[in-house]
Order: structure tokens, then sequence, then C-alpha cells
């Protein structure tokens, strides 16, 4: 019985687009989750009319967050921020729970379509050299927490990993893919729209002991000094050859679901699905922060603000903007 047909029998709605899917494979003692993104990353990517590598950056960024983000137990923020000296400077990406997505880009205009131009538009070219920090912020009555990742020709893919080996050191597996779809109608303008899919998979064994990883390179080990090693369980190996196993064309595929990716993967051992957790395209800022903002800062730090009279602030997720007389203040 395919997962579809499970769910069928049980009255459970697929998740669609825009949906993180949880997941486990008892079996290989396996906990993930799916996620298939379209409409809601037109919605993020559209409003900023970023040229096509970076809204494909962006995009990746967006996903893995969407994986990351929906783990959270309880009321906070989960967000990933870049900090790099390529031609896209910046990227933060922001996850409020339950549900709430936004992300925004910053880069040099005229290296990005240097890049272009010459066809170099993977992800270490565009970031180049820095860090990658993700947040996880449980609110004013707790302390935040935050693993930095160093970005040095790294992918997205690769900087999970290395996020959870050595923050969580949980064993985890990411695949993430994006797609685009030029949808042509007759008598019509081409459509142009977005796609991204992603599965992260972790190891979640009652024994602690079948977790055990290699230790991280120490950086200053003497010169000839072996690599610790330690051999994976059979399941874990199981479970991360199949999720490397998915092609970008399946993640980036507009026929394909959460669920029949799934099935694909585990369905020789049993892949048991969850409710689905929907995303929503939401901004935090409004008319009441974005006065509280201003009103904290100085006479001075005001003044500079003030063009004729007005002071104007642009919302850098959402490009809302906000205007109001200087003297309010």
């Amino acid at each position: 019985m395919s997962v579809q047909d499970e769910l069928e029998r049980r009255g459970v709605a697929p998740a669609g687009r825009d949906a993180v899917l949880p997941f486990a494979v008892e079996p290989l003692d396996v906990r993930g989750r799916a996620v298939m993104l379209g409409p809601i990353l037109d919605r993020i990517l559209d409003r900023h009319a970023y040229p096509a590598s970076v809204s494909r950056l962006l995009a990746e960024a967006t996903t893995l967050v969407a994986l990351l983000g929906t783990s959270l137990k309880f009321e906070g923020r989960f967000t990933l921020q870049t900090t790099t000296d390529g031609p896209v400077s910046m990227l933060v990406v922001d996850f409020q729970t339950p549900d709430g997505l936004r992300a925004c880009a910053q880069f040099d205009a005229e290296a990005v379509a240097e890049a272009e131009a010459r066809g170099v538009t993977d992800t270490p070219a565009l970031l180049g050299r820095g860090h990658l920090a993700m947040t996880v912020d449980q609110g004013a009555a707790m302390n935040r927490y935050q693993g930095i990742v160093a970005l040095d020709g790294t992918t997205m893919e690769e900087v999970a990993h290395q996020y959870f080996a050595q923050s969580e050191q949980i064993p985890t597996v990411v695949r993430i893919a994006v797609g685009e779809v030029l949808d042509r109608q007759p008598g019509a303008a081409p459509r142009h729209s977005w796609l991204a899919g992603g599965v992260l998979a972790q190891f979640l064994p009652d024994a602690p002991e079948r977790m055990r990883q290699a230790d991280l390179p120490p950086g200053d080990a003497p010169e000839g000094a072996g690599e610790h090693f330690v051999e994976e369980d059979d399941a874990w190996r199981e479970a991360r050859a199949l999720v490397e196993t998915l092609r970008d064309s399946e993640l980036g595929d507009p026929e394909m679901s959460a669920e029949r990716l799934l099935f694909r993967l585990f369905h020789e051992r049993g892949v048991r699905v969850f409710a689905p957790q929907p995303l929503a395209d939401r901004c935090r800022c409004s008319d009441t922060r974005i006065r509280a903002m201003l009103k904290g800062f100085t006479e001075e730090e005001r003044t500079d603000m003030t063009v004729d009279g007005r002071i104007e602030v642009t919302c850098r997720f959402c490009n809302t903007r906000y205007d109001y007389e200087a003297g309010e203040f």
C-alpha cells in the first residue's frame, strides 16, 4: 500500500505544496521531514525581483529553514543568516512558529550580473567566504542558541550537515533542490514560477551508542595524526544512502508530492507520515512595531532619517513602506 493509499484510508488530506510533512521509518530508526514549496516561493521572490541566481540561492536557504524551523516544539523563531564577501553578501530567512516564513537577500547587482554572464552561479561562487549562523530564539524568558558554520566553498546541504555534526551531533542527511517552471498557455504571456523540494532524515535509535560519529577534525592535530573513524550503523547507512539517491529533477518536479517522494524512498521498509505542517508567507512588520522602533532612536538619528519633513521606512522582507511625519516622534 502506498503512502497516498494509506492517507486516503485514514481520511488524511495530502500535504500538497507549501507544507512540511513529518515522517518516520521505524525499521531504520529514522525520523525526518519532507517539503515541497511552490506558491510561497513565488510570493517571497517576486516582490523583490531578484536576479534568477539570487532567487535560486534564497529559495535553497528558505527550503532548508522550512525543514529545520518546523522542528521547534515551542513558541519561538529559527533564523538563518549568512555574512560573506561574495556577490550575495547576505541571506536572511526567518521562521516564526507555528508557520510564518519570510526571507530576503542583499547583493551586489553588478557582481551578480557578471557571475551570471560567466555562468558561475553555484552557491560557493555567489556566497564566497564568510559564515552562516543558525539561531534558535525561545523568547525573552530563555537564552538564545546559535550555531555558526564557516562558508568556504560549501553548499546549503553541506552547511546543514556541518551544523548537525558540530551542534546537535545527530546523524543527519539533507537533500535540497530548486527548479524553475515556465508555463506557456495559448494567447497568454509565459508565466514563470519557482519550485523547491527537500528531505531531512535523522538517525534517532533508542540506544545512544548507535549514533556515534567520527570526531570533527580539531584543526591543531600534529602532522601525521590519523583521523578518528567510527563505523556507521547499518540502519543509518541504508537510510542515508536512500536519501542521497534523490535527484534534483525529482525534488523540482511539479507533479511530485511529498508523499510520493517518501514512498519512492522507503516503501520497502515502510514509512509512516504525520499531519502536515502548513507554511505561510508572513512578515512580522507592522505600524506598531515600526513606530516603536523609531521612538527608540535618538532625536539626532531621526533627523538623519528625515527627508522633507517625513520619515520613510521600507521592510526589507516584504517591501511594505511606512511613511510618517517626522514631528510625530
